[in-house]
């Protein structure tokens, strides 16, 4: 992206504009599109004057104020990346006025730094659903993102790969040994890994049921339906396999960037064998 990335937004919506707007004044850390490198400039200048009229200036002082100031550049930079990504996912009645300013500014002194695309991209995300819905992401959800890294986000968004809907998202992972999951990552180290790291939970020795299903339940996976018969007898309670996900990983896991795993419907099918419906069953 260019560095006039807020720029190129073009006719900015009004939650954008909102947003916007809500940053520089809650959190006070950007200003008006229009006017970031005209304020900078002068605040540049004025800084160097007022440097140069108290001490001595030495090749030292340059090159800190000119570091700082590449830095600080770098940070906007990178701040009005994020906000210009979360454009297109604000819906059109977000409401970015009811978020909170604490909230605000602990999301943008944590996002600040980050440069790699593909985390910008889930930055903007959680900006985007908090702005969408106030109240979504918790801070310690914001802070859990600041100290993730790249390739521990890269296994977590493979892991969502094996999602299914039932009510709530759940990774279907009936077997860690299992060729489907170890093609694509997933194996008992890489689980052992992200339970560590507190983005799931995780039974080695048996498995998860859910048990408060209706006795027909459709589910789902990457919008492709399933129905199921959970029969109120032998099969009372439906396997979910090893893992759930912990608190952080369900506010992650909408918006972590998965893919549907080429094969895997049919294979949960077979998993779920017992509670299909006759019409499911070819």
């Amino acid at each position: 992206m260019s560095d006039s990335s807020l720029m190129n937004v073009g006719n900015i919506a009004k939650p954008i504009d909102t947003l916007i707007k809500k940053i520089s004044e809650g959190a006070g850390i950007l200003y008006e599109p229009r006017r970031i490198r005209n304020i900078a400039k002068a605040e540049a200048k004025a800084a160097r004057v007022k440097v140069e009229s108290d001490i001595e200036i030495t090749d030292l002082h340059h090159r800190a104020a000119q570091r700082r100031l590449e830095e600080d550049a770098r940070h906007q930079k990178n701040m009005e990346d994020i906000i210009a990504d979360a454009a297109p996912h604000l819906n059109e009645d977000a409401n970015p006025d009811a978020m909170d300013d604490d909230w605000t500014a602990n999301f943008f002194d944590k996002c600040r730094i980050v440069s790699d695309s593909q985390m910008q991209s889930l930055w903007s995300r959680i900006l985007a659903g908090e702005a969408n819905a106030p109240r979504t992401y918790s801070k310690r959800t914001v802070n859990f993102v600041s100290e993730l890294d790249k390739s521990d986000a890269d296994l977590f968004t493979k892991l969502c790969g094996f999602s299914w809907n039932i009510g709530y998202i759940v990774p279907l992972v009936f077997d860690w040994d299992g060729e489907i999951y170890n093609r694509n990552g997933i194996n008992f180290d890489t689980l052992r890994h992200l339970e560590g790291i507190g983005l799931i939970q995780w039974e080695t020795s048996g498995h998860f049921t859910e048990e408060k299903l209706p006795k027909t339940a459709d589910t789902c996976y990457y919008g492709k339906l399933l129905r199921l018969e959970v029969t109120r007898g032998l099969y009372d309670h439906l396997k979910l396999g090893k893992v759930l996900l912990a608190k952080i990983g369900e506010e992650l896991a909408p918006i972590c960037g998965s893919k549907p795993v080429e094969g895997f419907y049919e294979y949960v099918k077979g998993q779920w064998r017992e509670y299909l419906l006759p019409s499911e069953k070819h």
